[in-house]
C-alpha cells in the first residue's frame, strides 16, 4: 500500500512543478498589473500614457476598464491555481 502511495505523489510531481511555475508568471503578471493602475497620484500607469484623463475619444477610461477586467482575471486565475496546489 505504500508502494501506491509513493507512485500516485511521483505521477504528481510534474503537475505541481508546471502549476508551481505557472503560479510564478501569474504572480508577476498581476504584480505588473496592478501597479499599472493609477491610484490618488498618476502612479505607474501616467509612465506608460494609459492613465491619459481628459481625452476628447474617452480612450483612457476604456483602457482603464480593460486594466480591470485583466487584473480581475489573474486574480482569480491565482486563486484558483494556490487552492489547486494546495490539493495537490
Amino acid at each position: 500500500m505504500g508502494a501506491a502511495i509513493g507512485v500516485v505523489h511521483l505521477d504528481s510531481l510534474p503537475v505541481y512543478t508546471l502549476l508551481s511555475l505557472l503560479q510564478v508568471v501569474i504572480s508577476v503578471v498581476l504584480i505588473f498589473l496592478i501597479l499599472l493602475h493609477s491610484g490618488k497620484d498618476t502612479g505607474l500607469s501616467g509612465a506608460f500614457g494609459i492613465g491619459g484623463g481628459g481625452s476628447s475619444f474617452g480612450g483612457g477610461s476604456m483602457v482603464e476598464r480593460n486594466l480591470d477586467r485583466a487584473t480581475i482575471f489573474f486574480a482569480i486565475i491565482f486563486v484558483v491555481n494556490t487552492l489547486v496546489l494546495l490539493k495537490i
